[in-house]
C-alpha cells in the first residue's frame, strides 16, 4: 500500500471529523492541492479544477515543482488558463492515493493502512472536500470551476451542495450520472481487480500484490479513452517485429497490444488498487437527479451559476455527447447562460488531455468572456 505524492504538493485539513454521505466519517482527513497564479485583492479570480479519477493535484509546472503536470499544455502563464490572470486550484480527490486522504492512507484510529475499513466513498464527498479547500484559501466564490471526466461530476455536485461557490462553470466530458456502458466497462475493471487471487480482500503488499487485475483494469480503460477511429489510425494492424515465442501462443502479436501492455504496465505500481475501486464506484453511484426527486433535468436548473460551457467530443464512447448537451440544456433553464460545444476531435474521452488544439481555444474564449 503506498501513497504517490508529487513534490510540492499542499495540504488542507479537513474538519474532523467530516461526515461522508453514504455513512461512516473521516477524522483528522486531509485534502493534496496546488495552486498557480496570485489571488487578486477582490478574491474574485480564482479558478478550481476537479479532476478525472486517476491525477494527481500537480496538473501543471509551478515554483514548487517545476515538472509538467497532466495538463501542462492547458494551464500556465500565457496559456488557455492563464496564471498571469486567474488563481488556479487544482485539488487531489478524496479517496485518492495521490495525497488525499483515501484507502491506501494511515488510519488514525488504528494506526494501519485504512484498505476497505475506509467508509463508501460518494462524489459529493470529494465535493465537500474540495468546497473546504477553496475556503480555506480565502476564496468565497470562485470565478470558474473547471471540471474533467468525474471531475465534471464532481464539479456539478460542488454547485449543486454549494449554491453560489461559483460565478462560471467548464463541465469537459463530463455527466450528470453513468449510462449503463460506463457502468458496466467499470464493473469489469473492478471485477479484474477483485479476481486478482493477490488483491487479497484489499489485503495485499508490495510482494503480493494485484497486477495482472490491474493491468486487465488499466487496458480496459484506455481502451474506452480513446475511439476505433483513432486506434485504427494509429496502429491498423501492424504486427510486432519479432515473432511470437514458442512458450505463449497466444501472446501479444500486433502493435496495439504491445501499447496497452506497456501503457498498463506503467500505471499499475503508481496508483493503489483499493483506491481505484473506491473512486470507480463513486462514479457508478452518483445521480444528479436524486436531489430532483430523479429528475436530472430539474435537479441541473437547480443550479445557479451565470455563464456555462459543456464540452464534448463526437467519438467519446465512456461520456457519451449527449451527456454534455444535457447539462448545457439544463444549466440554461436554471437562467446560465449556457453554451455547449461538440467537438469532432478523432481521440474520444482523453481528448481533453491531448487535443488542446481543440480544447485550448475553447476554454480559453470562454475564460475570456468572464
Amino acid at each position: 500500500m503506498t501513497e504517490f505524492i508529487p513534490v510540492g504538493t499542499r495540504y488542507v485539513d479537513l474538519p474532523s471529523p467530516f461526515a461522508m454521505k453514504r455513512g461512516g466519517e473521516l477524522r483528522n482527513a486531509h485534502v493534496a492541492y496546488e495552486t498557480w497564479g496570485e489571488l487578486n485583492a477582490a478574491r474574485d479570480n480564482a479558478i478550481l479544477i476537479v479532476t478525472g479519477l486517476s491525477p494527481d493535484a500537480h496538473a501543471a509546472a509551478n515554483a514548487a515543482n517545476p515538472e509538467a503536470g497532466w495538463w501542462e499544455p492547458m494551464l500556465g502563464p500565457g496559456k488557455p488558463i492563464d496564471s498571469n490572470r486567474w488563481y488556479v486550484i487544482c485539488v487531489n480527490s478524496l479517496g485518492s492515493c495521490k495525497g488525499s486522504t483515501g484507502p491506501a492512507t494511515i488510519d488514525p484510529a488504528t494506526g494501519d493502512t485504512y484498505r476497505l475499513a475506509f467508509p463508501e466513498l460518494a462524489v459529493e464527498d470529494g465535493a465537500h472536500a474540495a468546497a473546504h479547500v477553496v475556503r480555506a484559501l480565502g476564496v468565497e466564490r470562485l470565478a470558474c470551476v473547471i471540471g474533467n471526466s468525474m471531475g465534471g461530476m464532481t464539479a456539478l455536485a460542488l454547485l449543486h451542495l454549494h449554491p453560489g461557490i461559483a460565478r462560471a462553470h467548464i463541465n469537459i466530458s463530463g455527466a450528470t450520472r453513468a449510462l449503463p456502458f460506463s457502468i458496466a466497462i467499470r464493473s469489469l475493471q473492478r471485477e479484474a481487480i477483485r479476481l486478482d487471487p493477490e488483491w487479497n480482500h484489499g489485503n495485499y503488499t508490495d510482494a503480493h500484490y494485484p497486477e495482472s487485475g490491474m493491468r486487465m483494469a488499466r487496458k480496459l480503460g484506455v481502451v474506452t479513452y480513446r475511439s476505433a477511429l483513432e486506434w485504427d489510425g494509429r496502429f491498423g494492424r501492424v504486427r510486432l517485429e519479432s515473432d511470437r515465442p514458442e512458450e505463449e501462443p497466444f501472446g501479444l502479436e500486433f502493435q496495439v497490444e504491445s501499447y496497452l501492455e506497456g501503457h498498463a504496465r506503467r500505471f499499475v505500481r503508481r496508483y493503489d488498487p483499493n483506491c481505484y475501486l473506491y473512486l470507480s464506484r463513486s462514479m457508478d453511484w452518483f445521480d444528479l437527479g436524486e436531489y430532483a426527486g430523479g429528475d436530472v433535468m430539474a435537479a441541473l436548473a437547480r443550479i445557479r451559476v451565470e455563464k456555462a460551457l459543456a464540452i464534448g467530443v463526437h467519438t467519446d464512447i465512456l461520456f457519451p455527447l449527449q451527456q454534455q448537451e444535457e447539462i448545457a440544456t439544463g444549466l440554461r433553464a436554471g437562467g446560465a447562460d449556457a453554451e455547449f460545444l461538440p467537438l469532432e476531435s478523432p481521440q474520444g474521452h482523453d481528448a481533453f488531455l491531448v487535443d488542446i488544439d481543440r480544447f485550448g481555444p475553447a476554454v480559453r474564449g470562454f475564460l475570456d468572456r468572464l
